[in-house]
C-alpha cells in the first residue's frame, strides 16, 4: 500500500496500487481487475475524490493524441492529458479552447467531470465545451455516446465525478486560435461593485480578487485582440510578496488585516500583456492553500459578496488569501452548479498549513443561504438530502450510474455517503 496526497497537502489516499496503463488492452486489465477504481489528474480537488483503498488509476501516459475533425471546429483529446498539454497542442494545430480557468496542470478528465470554469458572463464551465465522450465501463468494454447516441448516458457523463466509468477521450469545441490582452489594475472595491455589470459586458473574461480586510481590488479583464510580436510572460500577481505575506500571516494571524491593506496600497500602475489565449489564461500558482467555492445565483451575488466580507472582519477571521469573484454562463447539465441559470462564482482560500475549518464552516452558510451550490471538488459540507434539493436530476444521474456501474467498483467512501448510493 503507497500514500498519494492532494496538491495542498490535506487529502490522503492509500490506495493498494497505482496504475499508469498506456494502452487500451492494459487500461481494461486494471479495471476489471480491480476491486475499487477512482481516477487522479493533478491532485487540484480539495475534497476525498480520489481516495480509494483499491487502484488509483491515472491515464497520464495513456498512448494517443488529439484528432482534429474536418470543420475544425472540434477535436477529439486524450482525457488524461493535463490542460497545459492539451491548449499547448491545440495551440499548434491554430486552436484554442473556448475558455479555461487560471491553472493548467489538471487533467481534461478531471477538469470537466468536476464542472471547473474560468470567467465571462457568456461563457460555461468546461463541461459545455465537452460534445461525445470515449468511456471505458466497469466491465472494461468501450463506448462513445454523445447527445444522439447514448444520450443519457453522455448527460450524466457531462459532469460525472468519475462515477461512470474511466473517461479515455473528450470531444470538444474549439475555436480558430486568438490572442487575448490582459489588463490588470488597482480598483476600489466600491467601484467594482456598484460598476459590476457594465465591467462584465464590457470584456469577454472578467474577474477580481479581494482582500477581506481591503477597500481595494485587483481588478483583471481579458479581450480577444491581434497579436502584438513576441510574447513574453509575466505571472499576474507577484507570488514571491505574496508568499512572503502569507508565511507571516501564519506566524502572526493579528497582522492579517494590517497585512492585506499594505500589500493593496504597494500595488503599481496599471499591468498589460498581450499573448496566445492560453498562456494569457494560465498562470503560475505556487503558493499553496485550501479552497471552498460555491456558485452563487448572479442576481444575489453581489449581495452575498458584501456580506460574506462584512462576516469576515466583524468576527476577525484569519484569512491570509483574498476572495476570488468570477462570472459563470447558465446550462443544462444534469449535475452542474451551473443549471439553474448564470452564477456569480465566489471562491475562499486560506493558506496551506493555517487553520481553515471554521472560516470555512461560517461562510458555508453564508453562501448556501443564498441559493448557492459547491464546485464538487472544492471544500464543501453538502449532504445526499441538501444534493437532492440541489439537484433536480440527481435522481436520473445515479439512475444511469448503476446501469453503468452496477457493482459500485467507481463508488469510493465518500460518493456512497454524498449521494447515499449505498441506502
Amino acid at each position: 500500500m503507497t500514500e498519494w496526497t492532494n496538491w495542498s497537502g490535506s487529502v490522503v489516499a492509500r490506495p493498494a496500487t497505482i496504475a499508469r496503463p498506456r494502452g487500451l488492452d492494459e487500461l481494461a486489465e486494471v479495471v476489471t481487475g480491480a476491486r475499487q477504481v477512482r481516477m487522479v489528474g493533478a491532485g487540484h480537488s480539495f475534497m476525498p475524490l480520489c481516495q480509494t483503498e483499491g487502484t488509483l488509476l491515472s491515464l497520464a501516459d495513456l498512448e494517443g493524441g488529439i484528432e482534429v475533425a474536418a470543420d475544425r471546429r472540434s477535436v477529439w483529446a486524450p482525457a488524461g492529458w493535463s490542460l497545459a498539454r492539451l491548449t499547448d497542442a491545440l495551440w499548434a494545430e491554430g486552436l484554442s479552447l473556448y475558455n479555461q480557468g487560471d491553472v493548467n496542470p489538471q487533467s481534461l478528465a478531471g477538469a470537466a467531470g468536476t464542472g471547473t470554469h474560468g470567467t465571462g458572463e457568456t461563457l460555461g464551465s468546461i463541461s459545455t465545451q465537452v460534445t461525445g465522450v470515449r468511456l471505458m465501463r466497469a466491465d472494461g468494454t468501450l463506448v462513445t455516446c454523445n447527445a444522439q447516441t447514448e444520450p443519457a448516458l453522455f448527460q450524466a457523463q457531462r459532469l460525472g465525478l468519475g462515477l461512470l466509468g474511466v473517461v479515455v477521450a473528450m470531444r470538444l469545441a474549439v475555436l480558430p486560435a486568438y490572442h487575448l490582452e490582459e489588463r490588470v489594475e488597482r480598483w476600489p472595491l466600491d467601484t467594482v461593485l456598484d460598476r459590476f455589470d457594465e465591467l462584465t459586458a464590457a470584456s469577454r473574461h472578467m474577474e477580481f480578487w479581494v482582500f477581506p480586510y481591503a477597500d481595494y481590488v485587483i481588478l483583471k479583464r481579458l479581450h480577444p485582440v491581434e497579436p502584438e510580436g513576441p510574447y513574453r510572460h509575466a505571472n499576474d500577481v507577484n507570488e514571491g510578496a505574496f508568499r512572503l505575506a502569507c508565511n507571516i500571516s501564519r506566524r502572526v494571524p493579528g497582522l492579517i488585516p494590517k497585512l492585506q491593506r499594505g500589500m493593496m496600497q504597494a500595488i503599481g500602475g496599471p499591468k498589460r500583456r498581450v499573448g496566445p489565449a492560453y498562456r494569457i489564461f494560465a498562470q503560475e500558482r505556487t503558493v499553496r492553500f485550501e479552497e471552498m467555492e460555491y456558485e452563487v445565483p448572479r442576481a444575489e451575488g453581489l449581495a452575498t459578496l458584501r456580506e460574506a466580507i462584512r462576516y469576515v472582519r466583524q468576527a476577525r477571521l484569519p484569512l491570509a488569501f483574498p476572495f476570488e469573484v468570477r462570472t459563470v454562463a447558465a446550462d443544462d447539465i444534469w449535475l452542474s452548479p451551473f443549471h439553474a441559470g448564470p452564477c456569480l462564482s465566489i471562491s475562499v482560500h486560506q493558506y496551506a498549513g493555517m487553520p481553515w475549518q471554521k472560516a470555512f464552516a461560517a461562510l458555508e452558510t453564508i453562501l448556501r443561504e443564498a441559493g448557492g451550490r459547491p464546485h464538487w471538488a472544492k471544500r464543501h459540507t453538502l449532504d445526499s438530502r441538501a444534493a437532492h434539493a440541489l439537484y433536480p436530476r440527481l435522481s436520473d444521474f445515479l439512475t444511469v450510474r448503476r446501469d453503468a456501474d452496477p457493482e459500485g467498483k467507481l463508488v469510493n467512501r465518500f460518493f456512497d455517503q454524498l449521494f447515499a448510493i449505498g441506502g
